[in-house]
């Protein structure tokens, strides 16, 4: 769409018109008197019937007054907007730590009536979540003995994404460093500029490695005004098909919802509980509500500049001008000579 940024400058077109009807005329010197051989011819040429019109549309009037029109078009700040475009504002700051360890590989995570292990439903549901994560910049810890850096924080989801499939069982260690985890996360968190830092933590065991303590973590991340959502996942029960028919059994699970829950309390989180892979989407559901997407509201429409256009053509037309009345004096100093 055709846009004047500053069009009141539209205004300044009738100036030469106004100027030469305010102005006086200048008044010629006295000069002595020449004599002159072609006076007659001069006189025949000043004596012929003039008008305002004829005057205008001369061209050595009409010209000068359409470079001047160029000129103010160009002062008008001419510019060609294009389709707007919505840009999300720089949001929230979520880091996510995921939990490697041994046990991730349970097969206990009912989904669609199929048994998972818990890494795989873990991975369905985080997927969602990361993607509806729109103008928030995502990162990734993993963590099992040890703790690392997957991805640092990047508006880039599809990096996030394709850097959690990546994730398998056993990468950091066979045991749980939740606090180890947590203070990486809160390094990244750290060295990030925005205001609202969130650390979703998801783990199916307690902490039993590492060199920090989970509390002392969390203790941090009060200070820090990071908020921490822990998620405890494994089934607490699970019926098989044994040899005699179906069978209750219990698998494994150690997750330390006391731990958990006052990681989250301390830090103003909240502490969910996930025995199914229907469940743990609604909890990732019910954190993408509790930390809602910043909304895009920031508009923005590319600009293209126009008034090299009209100020060119007017240069064009300059030298144009000078060239013919250049070309004129020296046909009328030809004729005099």
């Amino acid at each position: 769409m055709f846009n004047l940024a500053t069009p009141w400058f539209l205004l300044l077109i009738p100036l030469p018109f106004i100027v030469r009807a305010l102005l006086p005329a200048a008044k010629q010197k006295q000069t002595l008197p020449l004599k002159v051989p072609f006076f007659d011819r001069i006189k025949s040429i000043e004596t012929q019937p003039k008008n305002m019109s004829s005057r205008f549309i001369h061209k050595n009037l009409i010209l000068p007054f359409v470079i001047w029109c160029l000129l103010c078009l160009a002062l008008c700040g001419p510019q060609w907007l294009g389709q707007p475009i919505g840009l999300p504002q720089s949001g929230r700051d979520i880091m996510l730590a995921l939990d490697l360890s041994g046990s991730m590989q349970t097969p206990d995570m009912e989904l669609n009536g199929h048994y998972l292990d818990r890494l795989s439903v873990v991975k369905i549901a985080a997927r969602k979540f990361i993607q509806a994560r729109v103008g928030d910049r995502l990162g990734l810890v993993l963590f099992g003995t040890h703790a690392y850096l997957q991805t640092p924080l990047t508006f880039d989801r599809h990096t996030v994404l394709q850097m959690l499939d990546d994730a398998t069982i056993g990468l950091a260690g066979t045991q749980t460093a939740i606090g180890d985890a947590l203070g990486l996360a809160l390094k990244q968190l750290l060295k990030a500029p925005g205001d609202s830092k969130v650390i979703v933590l998801l783990t199916d065991g307690g902490n039993n490695a590492g060199a920090v303590s989970p509390l002392d973590a969390a203790a941090m991340a009060k200070e820090m005004g990071v908020q921490i959502y822990t998620i405890g996942i494994g089934a607490k029960q699970l019926v098989v098909q044994g040899l005699f028919g179906p069978q209750l059994i219990h698998p494994t699970n150690q997750v330390d919802e006391d731990t958990l829950k006052k990681i989250a309390r301390l830090t103003g989180g909240i502490f969910f509980r996930a025995d199914n892979g229907v469940a743990l989407q609604q909890v990732y559901q019910q954190i993408n509500k509790l930390v809602p997407v910043v909304s895009a509201n920031s508009i923005f429409r590319p600009i293209k500049s126009l008034y090299p256009w009209p100020l060119g053509l007017a240069l064009l037309l300059s030298f144009y001008l000078i060239l013919v009345r250049t070309r004129i004096g020296l046909l009328a100093l030809g004729e005099k000579l």
